[in-house]
């Protein structure tokens, strides 16, 4: 029930002090702690409303003094009986659903190729608290921080966190280098961030549409490329005034482009596909079938490389022939990932499984590491870097400390 408010302030504020029973009363504090509840609940109006319903009080006495004694215990009982009355009509709150644990990956069935992650010794670890994940690497490495709203720049050099940058809201989707900056999507605020990489100062913020939080950004042949919808448009980006000067259509459910061998890569989930655009024209000149739901890829080691998330496998395609040359067993299905080409090798990481390693002289993997760890990767600088989303860290690895790690 809930009053209508007609009686005064005062006359409300004065009845409410009136009721307060004399320290002796073995019910005060069970009284004034239900007359605090109700009060919470109610209202002040409703409560003032239900005791004149009961004649314990009236608009033209609102401070009984005959009465208080008198009605002491059925005021106790009325109270009383809002209180537990409304606390049992309150809905009890559904449970709340627990998290589905990730279904485990199978990783290859090769003898002696897994080795647990605690075999691996990191060259240096950074700390990057948050949640560390997209990785550029350039002259400097930068990590970009979602919940942190920020990319850190690491020092290759002295091996520390150089600089924390804030950008735009909930950084996503990758980064790159090019033109002089670290360009940053950030699916928060729908905009893309500039920052200089001699700075570290953000030079600009502009509005862009992000096709997909796990999507890239690409950089090549003088300028930036993104997907900016999941119908399968590619917007070209001109650095010198960050405007939009061609639109690309690829298949729907492209979000990731790559830029190699002359050309932006950019796999079609939806599609099966790799869609090949030819940056003079601004054309597709092939598009490739590969595995079930390709997501990531990379470009490299004689190939283009697409990590594909229905079969956790990888479709490698020649560049000179636009074909698939092999189709390579990780055991690494499900969302997320990432992969990377360099050091003579080629590289996967997941959830579960931090490092697969393939040889592309035999497209086989030929190392696997399992346990916690891993989210993003890259090759630069004569190093592999890790990014470890649940954990805050970030590895740098010696590809060679990798390859002569053998199991125990």
């Amino acid at each position: 029930m809930r009053g209508t408010g007609a009686w005064p302030k005062a006359h409300s504020d004065a009845y409410l002090r009136s009721i307060s029973f004399p320290p002796s009363s073995p019910i005060e504090t069970a009284v004034n702690v239900s007359l605090i509840l109700v009060q919470r609940v109610l209202g002040l109006t409703d409560v003032v409303a239900i005791l004149k319903s009961l004649k314990i009080v009236s608009v033209d006495n609102p401070i009984p003094s005959r009465q208080r004694f008198f009605c002491m215990r059925l005021k106790a009982r009325v109270l009383l009986s809002c209180t537990f009355g409304i606390l049992l009509a309150q809905p009890t709150p559904p449970p709340v659903a627990a998290k589905p644990a990730r279904a485990p990956k199978p990783g290859v069935k090769a003898s002696g190729v897994q080795l647990p992650i605690t075999a691996l010794q990191p060259e240096t670890e950074f700390a990057v608290p948050g949640s560390p994940d997209w990785i550029a690497v350039g002259e400097a490495v930068w990590i970009s921080n979602k919940p942190k709203n920020s990319v850190s720049r690491l020092d290759p050099a002295t091996n520390q966190v150089a600089k924390v940058v804030t950008v735009g809201a909930k950084p996503c989707s990758g980064l790159a280098i090019g033109a002089g900056s670290l360009w940053v999507p950030n699916c928060g605020d729908q905009t893309i961030s500039r920052v200089d990489l001699k700075t570290n100062a953000v030079t600009a913020t502009f509005p862009m549409t992000i096709g997909n939080t796990e999507g890239y950004i690409a950089f090549g042949a003088g300028s930036a490329w993104i997907m900016t919808d999941t119908n399968g448009t590619m917007a070209r980006i001109d650095p010198a005034d960050n405007k939009v000067v061609a639109e690309i259509v690829l298949p729907p459910g492209s979000f990731c482009p790559v830029f190699g061998e002359g050309s932006v890569w950019v796999t079609s989930t939806e599609g099966n596909s790799v869609s090949r655009v030819d940056p003079a024209t601004n054309l597709v000149t092939e598009t490739i079938a590969v595995g079930k739901a390709p997501r990531f890829l990379a470009v490299g080691e004689g190939g283009v490389w697409t990590l594909n998330q229905t079969e956790g496998n990888v479709t490698r395609i020649d560049p000179k022939t636009n074909k698939v040359v092999a189709t390579i067993e990780v055991g690494v299905p499900g969302e997320g990932g990432d992969i990377a080409a360099g050091e003579g090798s080629v590289w996967v990481t997941s959830f579960q499984i931090p490092i697969s390693r393939i040889d592309p002289s035999s497209n086989k993997v030929v190392q696997q590491f399992t346990g916690k760890g891993g989210d993003a990767l890259r090759i630069g600088l004569g190093s592999v870097w890790l990014s470890n989303l649940a954990s805050g860290t970030v590895w740098r690895i010696d590809p060679k400390r990798i390859e002569a790690t053998v199991a125990p």
